[in-house]
């Protein structure tokens, strides 16, 4: 009930339902039946994002909704021509998606709108005035928003910032599990992806009203210590990826040093309690900061013991693991120092301008629709399909003379998506969900006969489907489904009638969008999966050069390297998302699924390996750079880009990029690079220490990074994705 997701349903109940009641009072229910439809439909896009985006996706959606309302109302024409006129609208309204997530959310009002314009229509105003007054519940329900937004600014911020803290928790908690020896790690290096996939959608989410709320308000002290706090929790991410990723000499470290292996653990877990305390809005106990203390104070003294010859390796990889853990603690104290609010300096905001080149623009012009205009595009696809099983789905209803025939529409609207896993999940959802809902109010139905009560149900019953909606649709299909009754409990005598035919054309939508899905230009991932190998090994790479530059020429970190940095890993996490969706389809259709899964592992591998090389040179002061550094850099990247020319044409796998005699030698040395090599490439001075410590974990992460450059390469030529 703290939720942002149930204060939008309130919304949503107040919006549809005090039209209504004052459409009775006052003996004028079709208009208030249109301010309520209007309202309704305009709501979706109220979803995540900053005011100013939430505030544009309303506006359009109620100029489409009154668009289509006002067509719907001259609909009254013969069904041989009503269906491909149907289908026409139903694709140009769903093609409005290739625009991006919010953009569906529009179109999706757009289907609702036009399915709906066949259950009601309005006997005391002409569709003109019908139409008018739906876009006068669009504005309605746009000026509650803006009301509950002007009383409370934060509540989207500080939701969306404490679920970040839960998923930073739950990854740190992840990472700490993974340290030492386990039987189920390929098990949990999954789920570190899928929180890694969840957390970087919410940092793309919270960038976007931290961003857009700071260039509305201005330099607030408020909006600045939410960026800044959430600048250290993008810093956590990274430096927890960071981590050592050679599992196998981790584990042989730690049976010969099993104390420190739980030092280590118990750090983790200490710092991720913080966070969820953090999530939960608790304030977190300064004696936590003793214990961490303690902890790497011990684990500091054990780890000098080993400063000798004989475990001068194990002493090096202990020691940069030491200072991640550092690291994390002074970004949690940086954390618990900015939410006791601090006033800040001047020094400590962020420049606006900067921060803008964050956020991903959107292209709304009309060249990218003719672009996607064609098989290749997924929306195409899709919109197309969703067209012919509305045009197929109306005309069943229509011969087999149903009630209600527009329930099949709408249950092809509501499940139908381009992915088949999200399909098939939802007509499944949404057939559990109607049953159980039908059942339910059946038996409710037959006991209450209070119209008042009724209607007051089917109001919470709305209130709860909404609340529910994006975490449980099982759940928000079954109390939609008692809304539906309760609503026609009031209406109609025959109301087991009506669950009856609710089920039946629950279950024809269903199964209608499940087939449509299988045969009609059907989107398998494996066909779509390239393009997101292709962005992720790209963006990798340019992140290893902006590395490269900062190492070589000793420059601050600048805003095009943050940039890199952000794209690296949200390329990683969408490739880890259309893996999922394809590991979801018949097995028939899951391509070179072992090969592909291997390339999202060692992308995820890279990654790490470049995060680790990140945050070292961020908190290091480094020696210069070597010829063998530069040459090193460089096999890699022509490795990357012979990769990245393979994926796009599969043609270029047999050609072979020749690299340089220079080069060649280098290359040998990475592939058998050992730590005895760290000795010859330093020279003994006063800090012969750190020069060890850095040269170990640089040409440690190169040599990872010259490995997985490699594998890689078989693994891309052998693709069969078309």
């Amino acid at each position: 009930m703290k939720s942002s997701s149930f204060s939008k349903a309130i919304l949503v109940g107040i919006a549809v339902s005090l039209p209504v009641i004052l459409g009775i009072i006052f003996d004028h229910l079709g208009i208030g039946l249109a301010l309520c439809f209007g309202a309704f439909w305009s709501s979706p896009s109220n979803t995540h994002g900053s005011f100013h985006h939430k505030k544009s996706g309303i506006l359009f959606s109620t100029a489409l909704v009154t668009v289509v309302s006002f067509i719907g109302g001259y609909l009254n024409i013969a069904t041989w021509l009503l269906i491909p006129v149907l289908g026409l609208l139903t694709f140009a309204i769903a093609y409005i998606s290739i625009y991006g997530f919010r953009a569906s959310l529009i179109s999706f009002s757009g289907l609702l709108a036009l399915v709906l314009s066949f259950a009601h229509t309005p006997s005391e105003l002409a569709p003109y005035e019908y139409s008018l007054f739906i876009g006068a519940g669009g504005l309605w329900y746009l000026l509650l928003v803006s009301i509950a937004y002007r009383f409370n600014r934060k509540a989207q911020t500080e939701e969306s910032l404490s679920e970040t803290f839960e998923l930073t928790a739950k990854f740190l908690d992840t990472r700490a599990s993974l340290i030492g020896e386990q039987t189920n790690r390929e098990e949990l290096q999954r789920k570190l992806h899928e929180l890694q996939t969840d957390l970087i959608e919410h940092h793309e989410t919270l960038r976007d009203i931290l961003i857009s709320s700071r260039k509305a308000s201005g330099n607030s002290n408020y909006e600045n210590k939410k960026l800044l706090i959430f600048i250290q929790l993008v810093e956590m991410l990274e430096t927890a990826i960071a981590n050592p990723v050679d599992y196998d000499t981790m584990d042989t470290v730690f049976v010969a040093h099993p104390t420190l292996k739980q030092y280590y653990q118990d750090i983790i877990f200490t710092i991720s309690n913080q966070l969820h305390n953090f999530a939960n809005s608790e304030e977190t106990n300064s004696i936590d900061d003793s214990k961490i203390d303690a902890l790497l104070k011990s684990a500091g003294e054990n780890i000098q013991k080993l400063n000798n010859q004989e475990n001068y390796e194990h002493f090096i990889i202990l020691q940069n693991l030491l200072e991640y853990q550092e690291k994390q603690f002074v970004k949690l104290k940086r954390i618990r120092w900015l939410s006791s609010n601090p006033q800040l300096e001047t020094s400590d905001f962020l420049a606006t301008n900067a921060l803008k080149r964050f956020l991903i623009p959107r292209d709304y012009n009309l060249k990218m629709g003719l672009r996607n205009f064609t098989f290749k595009s997924v929306i195409f696809r899709h919109s197309l399909r969703l067209a012919v099983t509305i045009m197929l789905g109306y005309l069943i209803g229509v011969l087999l003379e149903f009630q209600n025939p527009y329930w099949i529409l709408l249950t092809i609207i509501v499940i139908m998506r381009p992915s088949y896993g999200l399909t098939k999940a939802r007509s499944k959802d949404r057939i559990i969900g109607t049953l159980l809902g039908a059942v339910i109010a059946a038996g409710m139905v037959l006991f209450i006969k209070d119209f008042y009560v009724l209607g007051a149900l089917g109001i919470v019953s709305l209130v709860v489907a909404f609340s529910v909606v994006q975490k449980n649709y099982k759940a928000s299909a079954t109390f939609v489904t008692l809304s539906v009754v309760f609503i026609y409990a009031i209406l109609r005598p025959d109301i087991l009638v009506v669950i009856q035919y609710r089920i039946i054309d629950t279950i024809i939508g269903a199964a209608l969008s499940f087939m449509a899905i299988l045969w009609l230009w059907p989107a398998w991932g494996f066909l779509e999966i390239r393009g997101n190998i292709k962005a992720s090994i790209s963006a990798n790479r340019n992140f290893l050069k902006c590395i490269s530059e900062v190492y070589v020429k000793k420059t601050a970190v600048s805003t095009e390297y943050k940039i890199a940095r952000k794209v690296a890993f949200l390329e990683t996490s969408n490739l880890n998302a259309a893996f999922q969706r394809m590991a979801q389809e018949p097995k028939s259709k899951q391509k070179n699924i072992d090969a592909i899964y291997e390339l999202v592992v060692l992308n995820h591998t890279m990654l790490s390996s470049l995060a680790s090389l990140s945050t070292y040179l961020q908190h290091h002061k480094t020696t210069p750079a070597s010829e063998h550094f530069k040459k090193a850099v460089k096999i890699i990247d022509t490795n990357l880009a012979q990769n990245i020319s393979v994926v796009e044409n599969p043609s270029e796998a047999n050609k072979t990029i020749k690299q340089s005699k220079i080069l060649a030698s280098t290359n040998e040395r990475l592939a058998n690079f050992s730590f005895k090599d760290v000795e010859s490439m330093i020279k003994t001075t006063s800090n012969n220490e750190r020069n060890f410590q850095e040269a170990h974990l640089i040409w440690e992460q190169l040599r990872w990074l010259h490995s997985i450059s490699e594998k890689m390469l078989p693994l891309t030529e052998g693709l069969e994705l078309d």
